[in-house]
């Protein structure tokens, strides 16, 4: 499984700027806002969402947006989501709750988990996931982490919450 120092030396092989924070543990958007400090760009919530028939989701999305597992259900075409359980993402994202992360994805060796980004994310800057762990914050260029999932072989659907739909799909 990849760890943090793995991810690390991976965005270093292939030259991707990113800026680095040690902090406590976040385990929730309150615990970011609260502790944080001064970390630019778009800071975001994960969900690790699965249904009955075992189809697992990430949805990445801004920490204040609201999300209407039903709607979202309906959408995405992938019925009654909810919350996947913590064996789930350590077996296949290979994280802890409060770890949870896109990055995560690169440990997906199997390409079980579909990856959707919501629109608001995608239209920023600067983006900031945990690098697996949730003791730091990696801040990356968001064309340069679309572009790292893909050279990673991680298909990524943009999801505006606005429209209710995949308005975009990289592969």
């Amino acid at each position: 499984m990849i760890k943090k120092i793995d991810l690390l030396k991976k965005l270093d092989k292939k030259n991707i700027d990113y800026k680095i924070f040690e902090h406590e543990p976040f385990y929730t958007v309150a615990d970011s806002n609260k502790n944080r400090a001064k970390i630019e760009g778009a800071h975001t919530k994960n969900l690790f969402l699965k249904n009955k028939k075992n189809q697992f989701i990430l949805f990445s999305c801004d920490e204040n947006s609201i999300i209407n597992l039903k709607s979202f259900s309906k959408a995405i075409k992938v019925n009654n989501l909810s919350f996947a359980k913590a064996d789930y993402l350590q077996r296949y994202l290979g994280t802890q709750p409060g770890s949870v992360s896109p990055y995560g994805l690169l440990n997906d060796f199997n390409n079980v988990v579909d990856f959707y980004l919501e629109e608001f994310i995608y239209k920023n800057t600067k983006i900031n996931f945990h690098p697996l762990i949730n003791t730091s914050t990696l801040t990356i260029k968001t064309d340069e982490f679309i572009s790292f999932m893909l050279e990673n072989k991680i298909k990524i659907n943009i999801f505006s919450l606005n429209e209710n739909r995949v308005i975009k799909v990289y592969e």
